[in-house]
């Protein structure tokens, strides 16, 4: 039997990327899935910094399932700076990384069925930054802390975690060179290594854990970089 036969994943963002690597690895494992995403395709159709969007996504799931398993919170916030990011998309980029997990999460919650997980996609920029990334930094440090006090409120109902990536190459690209050498596992992260992740921790052998972050970035936030060390130069 396939580890989420007959279960039921909702995945928002999930036309691409990571989202569309965790919605083939749960439909590998048995599950059935629905996916809220911008693009056109056979899913639903909507922004998740929506409230009416999220609304009637919500009911369509439960309207079509019945219950829900496994939510994953994945959509992609606006990555902007202090120096060309407006109001307006600063507003935008909060509302699809951290307003939208916590609301689609509200309307389903009192669907979850018995051992139900939540997985919020954060990113390792919630602990390190480069500059004019302000829109995305905080909305991903947002989902982090979101992800704790959702654990605690939902404890007896659903687990939450989260999950941190680092350089998650979406194109398919053999990436070789520096750009994989630098990393302390060799290599650039593939949308495939994230699902997984997921995938464990929305299973019974990750019972145990919640209001937790992993972050699988190689080993890149562990690698203390000084000028002059092991190649490392820093030019102004």
């Amino acid at each position: 039997m396939k580890a989420f036969e007959g279960k039921v994943a909702v995945i928002t963002g999930g036309a691409r990327g990571i989202g569309a690597a965790v919605a083939d690895a749960f439909r590998r494992e048995g599950a059935r899935v629905h996916i809220i995403d911008r693009q056109p395709g056979d899913w639903f159709v909507g922004d998740v910094s929506d409230k009416a969007s999220l609304e009637r996504f919500a009911e369509s799931v439960i309207a079509e399932s019945g219950s829900v398993d496994c939510l994953i919170n994945n959509a992609l916030p606006l990555m902007k700076g202090m120096e060309e990011c407006s109001w307006e998309e600063f507003s935008y980029a909060l509302a699809v990384g951290v307003t939208a997990p916590f609301y689609l999460t509200k309307l389903l919650q009192p669907h979850f069925a018995p051992g139900a997980s939540v997985i919020n996609i954060s990113s390792s920029r919630d602990r390190m930054s480069q500059p004019q990334t302000e829109s995305y930094t905080a909305a991903k440090g947002g989902i982090a802390a979101l992800t704790h006090a959702m654990a605690v409120s939902l404890a007896g109902k659903a687990r939450v975690n989260s999950i941190s990536p680092g350089w998650i190459d979406t194109t398919g690209s053999e990436i070789s060179g520096a750009d994989a050498l630098q990393q302390p596992a060799g290599r650039v992260g593939k949308p495939e290594d994230i699902a997984e992740a997921v995938l464990f921790l929305c299973s019974e052998k990750a019972g145990f854990i919640t209001g937790e972050n992993i972050c699988i970035d190689g080993g890149m936030t562990r690698l203390m970089i000084y000028h002059g060390e092991h190649g490392w130069e820093y030019r102004t």
